[in-house]
């Protein structure tokens, strides 16, 4: 698929588009960068990387972070850093959708984001089969999306 920013190449899933600049079969297992745009009010459920730190460049709009129960906002030019084993969600806030890097450390996370596209697996309507491949990339979904009710938190 082509998107107007992020080009030819970039993948959709859930109305979030994703665009693999770096895989971790380039960097040798090393690392991945992915680029995506997030639509306002769109976010993960709660959920574990097992095997992977993960960082968020915000590069616009911008998103409520919820790390082991502190809830945050952070805004274009802003880094988030999740360690591994933490359980964590975000949520884009404001009219906005915000465009952000997510670094993943090691690599290989990426294919996640690729077999839902290819799939076009549904939440909460195929969250069985999500689980399951979400397992396959050693993550584990803990909990709920961020609500909007939490949205806010400084």
């Amino acid at each position: 698929m082509t998107h107007p920013i992020l080009g030819p190449g970039a993948i959709e899933w859930l109305g979030t588009w994703y665009s693999i600049l770096l895989s971790a079969e380039a960097t040798g297992g090393s690392l991945s960068v992915v680029d995506s745009i997030g639509a306002p009010d769109s976010g993960p459920p709660r959920h574990v990387h097992h095997d992977a730190d993960e960082t968020f460049v915000l590069l616009s709009g911008a998103c409520d972070f919820w790390l082991e129960g502190e809830t945050f906002r952070r805004g274009a030019g802003s880094t988030v850093f999740v360690p591994r084993g933490k359980e964590h969600t975000f949520r884009v806030v404001g009219p906005e959708p915000s465009r952000h890097l997510v670094l993943l450390t090691p690599g290989g996370f990426e294919g996640f984001f690729v077999e839902m596209a290819r799939r076009k697996y549904r939440i909460p309507q195929d969250m069985t089969e999500v689980i399951q491949v979400a397992q396959a990339y050693r993550m584990d979904f803990t909990g709920p999306p961020l609500a909007a009710e939490t949205a806010g938190a400084a």
